[in-house]
């Protein structure tokens, strides 16, 4: 029997070393894909979970329009603290977002970054 997704939701970076730490204090022991992707998120995952959830609740109440969950988790992960950063990360991405919006986006990273 083939499982079945019931849902998709994003997570950021940070999630999902929380979930790889409660799995190691579960199973005393990660296997090898799970270890080497916790040994990538200590190298390149810079905030606490706790600064995540504030970051993504700060994001979610500039009201940008268009502005998605799985646009909000990739900020967080990347961290875009400038306009060009922010126009660099979105390019990639199906969304136009105005430049007011993406400074307020810029602005609100940049409090967490320093």
């Amino acid at each position: 029997m083939k499982p079945t997704i019931v849902s998709e939701t994003p997570i950021s970076m940070s999630e999902v070393k929380s979930e790889l730490a409660r799995i190691r204090k579960r199973d005393t022991e990660l296997n090898f894909r799970s270890a080497k992707t916790e040994e990538y998120l200590n190298q390149f995952s810079s905030l606490s979970a706790n600064k995540v959830e504030e970051l993504k609740e700060k994001l979610k109440k500039l009201n940008i329009p268009r502005l998605r969950d799985e646009h909000i988790v990739k900020i967080v992960d990347i961290l875009p603290a400038t306009l060009d950063d922010i126009k660099a990360l979105l390019m990639g991405q199906t969304v136009t977002i105005s430049n007011e919006n993406q400074k307020k986006i810029a602005d609100t990273v940049a409090e967490f970054v320093k």
